[in-house]
């Protein structure tokens, strides 16, 4: 019998402090590899759907369960210890813009059986493999006027988004996550709301998973969208006490640098995730970004060596090959040492 999901997150602040853990790559990345067509996407199940689907990775988990079961694998042989869901846009917010809102809870459900079949597959009593639920931004902002003609207006609120999250944090806990990912996130009060969700769902099943939050530095302004730098951004997310905070996306790892480095002095009590783009977009190159394996790996090497990170991984562009050259370039690099006690609040 496999031990519960709060039996396996236990273990996550210990080996935080022995190592540092390696997140996977891109999976969107992984999925252009593909080259999968429309019909593709659809399956059987949606051949006569009414809408274009292609694009929409996370009804992959329904109709090519294989495509990203493989995606988890190669990821995991190349050295993850986390794996993230394929449920970046499994809400039922996102999901309405291909009319398949009704599909979120099962989208989620079945991702997070997907990659939990992956890293029981791959984990060891030496190696446990970890997965990641992943709650990403949705297409829609609760603090940013989507009319530039009027400041004031909103295309979504505080209580619809904290309803999608709510059945999405559900089904990937109820599919097997062993913590939950709040991902590449720009807007705050958007968070907020997946982090209300979060606490809500742990207060109705007693169960408390780990959390990780991530947020995304879009410009050289050093603040995420609505506004914030990321000191400001960590006061205001620092209530859910997580197992981790970080940056991801939108900049490569030597952009990302001072803003890690900020985030190091800001938060001296909680571990510290990175996982950048492989550099600027390149359309010439096979990822679509410019770095490779070499390059993303050097540099998140030199920000282990700097001792500012606990977790390391990639986002956008990003590949196996990548994520293999991450983790050997922190093997054996000491990991981020907490300043006093871990502020992280415990599973239960």
């Amino acid at each position: 019998m496999k031990a519960p999901a709060y039996t396996r997150a236990q273990a996550l602040p210990g080996i935080l402090q022995n190592r540092i853990m390696v997140l996977d790559g891109a999976m969107g990345t992984m999925i252009q590899r593909f080259k999968l067509t429309e019909a593709q996407y659809r399956g059987e199940r949606f051949k006569d759907f009414g809408k274009d689907v292609k694009g929409n990775n996370e009804l992959l988990s329904l109709t090519r369960p294989d495509v990203i079961s493989s995606i988890h694998e190669r990821y995991l042989g190349a050295g993850a210890d986390l794996i993230e869901t394929n449920t970046f846009g499994a809400t039922s917010i996102a999901q309405a813009d291909y009319d398949m809102a009704d599909l979120a809870a099962e989208m989620n459900l079945a991702s997070a059986r997907l990659a939990r079949a992956a890293c029981d597959k791959f984990s060891t009593p030496e190696k446990p493999r970890f997965v990641l639920g992943a709650l990403g931004p949705t297409p829609k902002t609760a603090s940013i006027s989507p009319d530039v003609n009027d400041p004031g207006a909103r295309n979504v609120n505080f209580e619809q988004l904290r309803a999608a999250y709510y059945e999405q944090v559900q089904a990937l806990v109820q599919g097997g996550a062993d913590a939950l990912l709040v991902e590449t996130i720009f807007d705050t009060l958007n968070a907020k709301a997946a982090l209300f969700a979060i606490d809500e769902y742990f207060e109705a099943s007693g169960e408390r998973l780990p959390l990780i939050i991530s947020g995304t530095v879009t410009d050289a302004s050093g603040r995420i969208l609505s506004g914030q730098t990321v000191t400001a951004f960590w006061y205001s997310v620092r209530h859910a006490q997580p197992l981790a905070i970080g940056l991801n996306c939108a900049l490569g790892a030597a952009l990302m640098r001072p803003y890690i480095q900020e985030l190091h002095r800001a938060a001296p009590d909680t571990f510290i995730s990175c996982y950048p783009n492989a550099g600027l977009p390149n359309p010439m190159s096979d990822t679509g970004f410019d770095e490779t394996p070499a390059d993303t790996s050097r540099l998140l090497h030199e920000f282990a060596a700097e001792g500012l990170v606990n977790i390391v991984g990639g986002c956008c562009g990003t590949t196996p090959e990548h994520i293999a050259a991450i983790g050997q370039s922190v093997r054996g690099v000491p990991t981020r040492r907490l300043q006093g006690p871990v502020f992280y609040r415990e599973a239960a």
